[in-house]
């Protein structure tokens, strides 16, 4: 993995740089740009008097346009865009180019959200489009074929191409704001929204400065390579960026993404504790406690979010989930579609809200929100796997297939959708797929701890009884060995299995074994004493017990199947087990 900038050896150039490129960005209302390069400035140490950055010089053309970038300025921070586009119409400098381009293209959003929220309900395709983006890109492109444009002027040009869906020409454009500005976050994150894969990222040209180490950071995150993520990021903390609430919270998305919960919880709360009025990624922080069904914590989180500003996107998620969490799902999806009114790029409303309708039963509504999700972001995993389900319960198993591949694409080394993706196959009955698939989702981990119980089931359904006699054993042992007392109905489907098997194999003391130890369990009681008796009739007629107690050699499971085979283990040993 490569090492970070060389840059970050002087922490003070790197303060001063950040000076200067919050006063650039704060000129252009670029207020995220501004809050990023803040809260980066804010976690290193205060520059001494004589050290702090002089302001730039002013030219010709910036004295000129003073007067009217000051007025138009105040405009637009008031929100009047038209209005300050109007005073800027004949000024030459870049900063007042930008800020006279940047209000068009505000003043086009802002009218096409108004008509969004006015006309159209949450789940219908929008039509409306931004009518200034046609003109602004003519606009623009004249600029850029001159080699007029500075790097914010490419920024707003690359945030045109992609609106109006030129992808392709937006990258490029977007790589050359970055060189041309390597200081101005806003342009490396419109990038990382186009972004899809590894590949992509690494045939891109980047210019070699500090920031490109937390673009990285952030585009490993997103591609869900969470280990070299928090390698950045801790390489981040260690060369001085300590105090940063920016890194601590991305630290915490990347340990949500990988359902580490007790780290991304913990982290969580230390944010909270440095930062105690931040709404931002609270949403993130209300799913894992949902997942925990924490719900006096999700409560205070949802009041407390509520008094700092109720009229948040992150808030409205926050209380979704609270009341999703108490099966109110028609409150929960009440606000997530209050969520996407207040910003309809939402990536987490739209999934919650889909997986709100899913509880509803309303799977045509469930669907159109995951579509929309993929339309904000093609690399959410969620979203796909939703739709797989949706189908899946449409009893569509072939569109299910599609969906469940392309979350596995996203996410490959989930158990989850390993497993639902060899239920697909299973239902397609395309066995040597579904087996594949279920012995994978064990291999990487099964965090449901389901797979190999589906896989010893498929191979009973398909009479391969020493393989799923071997399956079934290894689930048991891994229950017991972790000291798990769940899913006690499966356990005893295994064993129940397991006792038959060693009977017509005439192995009776591991039949014996087993059948006692269904007798633990009520759904299988009567069957373990039954083949108690049996074992006892047989052993009276003279049958005695097999000596060779170990699983016969047919146990390379999967072996005509072209998929992993698994351990050998011996018999099962159940002597020192109580469930």
């Amino acid at each position: 993995m490569a090492a970070l900038s060389a840059e970050f050896g002087d922490l003070n150039q790197v303060k001063k740089q950040l000076i200067g490129v919050i006063s650039q960005c704060r000129e252009r209302g670029l207020v995220h740009s501004v809050k990023w390069a803040s809260e980066l400035a804010f976690a290193l140490e205060p520059l001494p008097l004589n050290e702090l950055p002089a302001p730039p010089e002013l030219t010709e053309e910036d004295a000129h346009d003073l007067d009217a970038l000051g007025l138009a300025k105040s405009y637009f921070d008031l929100k009047e865009y038209d209005r300050a586009a109007y005073f800027l119409r004949g000024c030459r400098s870049q900063k007042a180019y930008f800020l006279y381009m940047y209000s068009r293209y505000l003043s086009g959003e802002k009218k096409k959200d108004d008509e969004t929220v006015d006309s159209l309900g949450p789940l219908e395709k929008g039509q409306v489009r931004n009518e200034a983006l046609r003109e602004l890109r003519v606009d623009l492109s004249k600029k850029h074929s001159a080699g007029e444009l500075d790097g914010f002027a490419l920024y707003l040009y690359g945030v045109v191409l992609r609106k109006l869906d030129l992808i392709k020409e937006a990258v490029d454009i977007f790589v050359a704001a970055t060189h041309a500005l390597p200081l101005h976050w806003g342009a490396w994150l419109e990038l990382c929204n186009l972004i899809t894969n590894i590949e992509m990222l690494k045939s891109l040209s980047m210019p070699d400065c500090w920031v490109k180490d937390f673009f990285l950071a952030h585009m490993y995150t997103e591609l869900q390579m969470i280990p070299e993520a928090l390698h950045k990021y801790k390489c981040l903390i260690d060369v001085g960026f300590s105090k940063s609430t920016y890194i601590i919270s991305q630290i915490a998305v990347a340990y949500h993404n990988i359902r580490d919960i007790d780290q991304a919880l913990t982290l969580f709360n230390e944010l909270r504790e440095q930062d105690p009025f931040r709404i931002e990624n609270m949403d993130t922080f209300s799913n894992l406690l949902y997942v925990r069904t924490m719900k006096p914590e999700l409560s205070y989180l949802a009041h407390n979010l509520v008094e700092i500003d109720k009229y948040r996107v992150e808030t409205c998620c926050v209380i979704g989930n609270y009341y999703s969490l108490r099966t109110q799902h028609e409150k929960a999806a009440l606000y997530f579609q209050r969520a996407l009114k207040l910003n309809p790029r939402c990536l987490g409303a739209w999934t919650l809200m889909g997986h709100e309708y899913m509880e509803m039963k309303n799977t045509s509504a469930a669907i159109q929100a995951y579509r929309h999700a993929i339309e904000v972001n093609k690399r959410d995993y969620r979203a796909w796997y939703g739709l797989g389900q949706t189908y899946e319960i449409l009893k569509m198993p072939f569109y299910s297939l599609y969906y469940y591949r392309k979350a596995h694409q996203l996410r490959p080394n989930d158990s989850r959708m390993l497993v639902a993706l060899g239920e697909c196959y299973e239902k397609l009955s395309q066995h040597v797929e579904a087996k594949k698939c279920y012995w994978r989702a064990y291999s990487v981990g099964d965090v449901e701890r389901m797979a190999l119980l589906k896989l010893a089931k498929l191979h009973e359904q398909l009479n391969e009884s020493d393989e799923a006699a071997q399956y079934y054993i290894i689930y048991i042992q891994d229950i017991f060995s972790c000291g798990e007392q769940l899913e006690h109905a499966e356990v005893s489907t295994a064993l129940r299995y397991l006792a038959q098997y060693y009977f017509k194999t005439k192995m009776y003391d591991q039949a014996s074994l087993c059948a006692q130890r269904c007798c633990d369990y009520n759904d299988a009681r009567e069957e373990g004493k039954a083949l108690l008796r049996q074992i006892t009739a047989v052993r009276e007629q003279g049958d005695t017990s097999s000596a060779d107690l170990s699983l016969p050699n047919v146990f390379n499971p999967l072996a005509n199947t072209t998929t992993t085979p698994v351990r050998k283990v011996t018999p099962l040993d159940l002597s020192s087990v109580t469930p």
